[in-house]
């Protein structure tokens, strides 16, 4: 496991153990207990301030809003019981694959 996959694995393992022992101290498990609309609207504002950074072009800016916006996904995937693995095998499935082609094949199927 590369050190990039590593951090994610590690903070998906914290994000799961927030859920299941939460305390009062963790926004973690705040942000669970408040719910899916509340994860949902966090990711918009995140993805938000991501747009908002890259239109400014600070890389360092854009850095940081990226990891928090990666952060709130991995929550959400938490939440939703999801392992990120799942995520990384569709993009492993889809890698080499015309994004057009790819989109296209959804369609079909829809």
């Amino acid at each position: 496991m590369s050190n990039e996959s590593e951090i994610l694995q590690l903070v998906y393992q914290v994000i799961l153990d927030r859920k299941a022992n939460p305390s009062d101290s963790s926004y973690t498990a705040a942000l669970m207990q408040k719910g899916i609309d509340k994860i949902l609207k966090k990711i918009g504002e995140e993805a938000t301030e991501v747009v908002i950074a890259a239109k400014g072009g600070v890389r360092k800016e854009i850095v940081y809003e990226s990891a928090d916006l990666i952060f709130h996904l991995l929550v959400l995937l938490g939440h939703q019981d999801i392992p990120p693995e799942e995520v990384w095998s569709e993009l492993q499935r889809r890698f080499g694959t015309s994004g057009i082609a790819e989109k296209a094949s959804r369609n079909d199927t829809a």
